[in-house]
């Protein structure tokens, strides 16, 4: 096998399926019991990012992949299962399981002098296996390692509740009669919110900076749908957030009228949060907004107004660590953590080393990652001919000072692309 492509989720199924078309041979090690990443673990009950209410914030025409579409009877939304069942459809009818090696974790990846690249994994039998391949092509995402405040607030040690991340959560069930705190305001945090309002006494949001909140539609138009149509391509940044500033005042009016900090940021300059059902459960009396958590007092959680309530857990939607234990020397992160990727997908100054999926867009991701896949096949396949070292490492600085320009130099936007532009820059280099 030439080719090792760490994870089995919708990035990993795409790269194995753009090397088998290309004739090229691949192994897909993942260390879960069966394919489809995030979106089987739900179901299965297992810790990850995933939990029971999870469903698709984009479109299912724009998130399947492109010769493999969503089932007619999907939902526009599908709920996790439905996506994982779709993923397995996927792998089965692409011919991908026999290259899967599933309950197999990685645990080290390194280069030897001459290049090629050393796997080292252990299977389901617990035996450790040590491979070489030409190529490595991480695809296993960036939601594993959690992020919680360093330090948390004053007095969580004595808290007599729970302190827990999203990672850990599962079910609203869990949490029914319970007083909870849900920390955050981005995808997971107002999703997580929504679900516990159906099933705790008393569901109270702390928020400390506002985001932007953009319901799925517009105009009765899915909000992905609408990024995709050629007439708001051809609209300026400024043209774009204008008109979407203007459709969310008519759609849901000023965010401060539900009790929630106004952002401090025009819209697109942050990741935006995706939700139907925040809002309206704010205004049903089911989630209480709050501020950010100032300190714990026994079973009380004080917020930075003075205000407090009485909390039986705290769930902190923090958000996760850009995290690859298994490469060396930090992987893809540079000095000040940002993600250093030629095109957001080639490791300068490792030849061999690739990702996949290692971006976050406004929009849905499949197109992105089919695209990413296509590139690196014909890189692997020789095909595509790579510029210098020099010349990528001039590419990313371009990208990172741009992105750095429009979102300020944080980890998460190093991975910040516009699905359009990113596409295009995409097609251009392979040509399709």
């Amino acid at each position: 096998m030439r080719v090792c492509i760490i994870g089995a989720g919708l990035s990993g199924l795409a790269v194995a399926h753009a090397l088998r078309e290309r004739g090229i041979g691949f192994v897909c090690l993942e260390q879960a019991p069966d394919v489809g990443g995030i979106w089987r673990q739900p179901e299965a009950g297992e810790r990850g990012p995933g939990y029971r209410s999870l469903h698709l914030n984009t479109a299912k025409q724009l998130t399947a992949y492109s010769d493999f579409p969503m089932p007619d009877g999907y939902p526009l939304y599908p709920r996790h299962r439905e996506v994982a069942a779709y993923l397995r459809s996927f792998a089965r009818w692409a011919g991908l399981l026999d290259g899967i090696e599933l309950r197999t974790e990685v645990l080290s990846v390194g280069q030897d002098p001459e290049g090629t690249w050393t796997v080292v994994s252990r299977g389901p039998d617990g035996a450790e296996v040590v491979r070489r391949f030409e190529h490595v092509v991480v695809a296993s995402g960036h939601h594993s390692e959690p992020a919680l405040p360093d330090p948390l607030p004053p007095g969580a040690a004595s808290f007599a509740g729970r302190i827990l991340h999203s990672l850990d959560y599962h079910d609203g069930s869990e949490f029914a009669g319970r007083r909870v705190v849900v920390v955050g305001l981005g995808a997971s945090a107002v999703d997580i919110a929504a679900d516990l309002s159906r099933q705790a006494e008393q569901t109270v949001l702390s928020v400390r900076r506002g985001l932007h909140i953009v319901p799925k539609q517009l105009f009765g138009m899915s909000v992905d749908e609408i990024a995709d149509a050629p007439w708001w391509g051809e609209m300026s940044l400024a043209e774009q957030r204008r008109f979407v500033e203007q459709a969310l005042l008519v759609a849901r009016g000023r965010l401060g009228d539900y009790g929630l900090p106004e952002p401090d940021h025009p819209i697109f300059s942050s990741a935006v949060t995706i939700s139907d059902e925040i809002l309206s459960r704010i205004r049903h009396g089911a989630v209480t907004p709050r501020p950010a958590i100032a300190r714990f007092d026994g079973d009380r959680v004080v917020f930075t107004d003075g205000t407090s309530e009485p909390a039986d857990a705290v769930v902190y939607c923090t958000g996760f660590h850009l995290a690859f234990p298994f490469l060396p020397d930090g992987g893809p992160l540079g000095p000040d953590g940002a993600v250093e990727l030629y095109r957001r997908v080639v490791a300068p100054g490792r030849p061999g080393l690739y990702f996949a999926g290692l971006v976050r867009p406004v929009g849905a991701i499949t197109r992105l990652v089919e695209a990413q896949a296509r590139w690196l096949a014909g890189i692997i396949d020789g095909g595509t001919t790579l510029p210098s070292e020099e010349a990528m490492r001039e590419e990313i600085t371009a990208y990172l000072d741009a992105v750095a320009l429009r979102y300020g130099r944080t980890q998460g936007s190093s991975i910040q692309v516009d699905v359009g532009p990113y596409l295009g820059e995409l097609r251009e280099l392979t040509g399709v």
